[in-house]
């Protein structure tokens, strides 16, 4: 298993916002069907008699595509990566991004892959199916991964790292472009021990649910419109609203 970033203080994160005017009608909706049909899964470890406690569902507002994480304690450091990121003009970047040889072994090198229909400078995302990144009958999250069949998306992203390098906690481990679902760490939880404030962190048994939303939809065709920097963890905001704080962003024009 590749090692984990350092234990630097994260203190925000870039990312592809996913609620947009176009996405947050189908999220809305794909979301309350989750929640209501997930309420009742099977917990192992910890239970709770009414199900899934609300506070594992992770909020509308909280949607995104991660592509790193920062630890920007100084002032300077700050500025430093929005000053990048008021740089950065993303629809060049992105026009630079050719997809993916999708073409078959049987296809002659003359002729052309199927062409995905995108404009080479716009990216749309689409959301389906459900995964965890640990044993299914004992997870504690859950993850919707994004469709990417020419790369375009992975290869935006990975650009997007090598531009911000010098302002990300280092991670050797894949980059996973999923949008998150479920997540425990924000049930509250009873104490282990008395000498240690560490919590018992529910698991599920997410077998079941990952097989039957195997090809459900969470959003579909939603065009890129921003790249943003964000503070970590989300704040309850008027209208009891929960998300995270935006501090920089940029737009695909």
């Amino acid at each position: 298993m590749a090692p984990r970033p350092s234990a630097s203080r994260l203190t925000h994160f870039l990312c592809i916002p996913l609620v947009t005017s176009t996405s947050r009608p189908q999220l809305q909706k794909t979301l309350s069907i989750f929640k209501d049909d997930a309420a009742n899964c099977a917990t192992s470890g910890r239970r709770f008699p009414s199900g899934i406690p609300p506070q594992a569902f992770r909020p509308l507002g909280t949607l995104n595509l991660s592509v790193g994480v920062m630890s920007l304690l100084s002032p300077e450091r700050q500025e430093g990566a929005l000053k990048i990121l008021r740089q950065l003009n993303p629809t060049e970047l992105l026009s630079s991004i050719k997809p993916a040889d999708t073409r078959s072994d049987a296809e002659s090198p003359g002729e052309k892959s199927q062409d995905t229909g995108q404009d080479p400078a716009s990216l749309n995302i689409t959301l389906k199916g459900l995964r965890s990144m640990q044993e299914t009958s004992k997870t504690p999250a859950l993850f919707a991964p994004s469709l990417d069949p020419d790369m375009r998306l992975y290869r935006f992203c990975q650009k997007l790292r090598e531009v911000f390098g010098d302002f990300l906690v280092q991670d050797t481990r894949p980059l996973r472009l999923h949008a998150p679902i479920l997540n425990t760490l924000y049930v509250p939880g009873k104490k282990t021990t008395k000498k240690r404030a560490r919590k018992e962190r529910l698991k599920l048994d997410a077998t079941e649910l990952i097989a039957r939303y195997e090809n459900f939809v969470w959003m579909e065709g939603v065009r890129v419109e921003k790249v943003a920097i964000c503070k970590v963890g989300a704040q309850v905001r008027k209208g009891g609203q929960e998300e995270h704080e935006v501090v920089g962003e940029v737009e695909l024009l």
